[in-house]
């Protein structure tokens, strides 16, 4: 099995990994992992890690950001985390993580109510169409955006 070491990304002048990247299956997984280690590094910038983006998969799995965090300042890889994200919490067949996970990709903050008025006025700042944007189009856009504007 191929492993791939996890590089601490400082947020401050990078972004974290795609919300798209997927962990064992699990889509956001990489871009938590991400954001775990700049928490405990100090090096977050405007991100948030436990966000709630960040519960979404801690909720399908019924695990805590806490045990979340204990597993990630000691993985030496990605795939270490993955496995053990597949054994802990509520067991998910991979059939059952890729539905979630698709259907995570897919949804939009267009179709929440209570975040609707946010997410077009950040779609719009964006060149985005807020109607068909998902929640994911919105954060690589963002992500894109906020360090090139660092880099200029």
């Amino acid at each position: 099995m191929k492993t791939t070491t996890i590089i601490a990304r400082d947020l401050t002048k990078q972004a974290p990994h795609s919300p798209r990247a997927r962990l064992s299956g699990f889509v956001i997984g990489k871009r938590t992992v991400d954001k775990c280690l700049a928490s405990i590094a100090g090096k977050l910038g405007e991100y948030h890690f436990d966000c709630p983006l960040d519960n979404v998969l801690f909720t399908f799995k019924g695990i805590t950001s806490e045990q979340f965090k204990a597993v990630v300042q000691d993985a030496a890889n990605y795939e270490s985390i993955g496995a053990w994200l597949l054994q802990t919490g509520i067991p998910k067949t991979p059939a059952e993580i890729k539905i979630w996970s698709d259907q995570v990709e897919a949804d939009s903050m267009y179709n929440n109510l209570e975040k609707r008025a946010y997410f077009i006025e950040a779609c719009t700042k964006l060149g985005l169409n807020p109607e068909k944007a998902t929640t994911f189009d919105w954060l690589e856009a963002d992500d894109l955006a906020s360090f090139a504007v660092k880099a200029a």
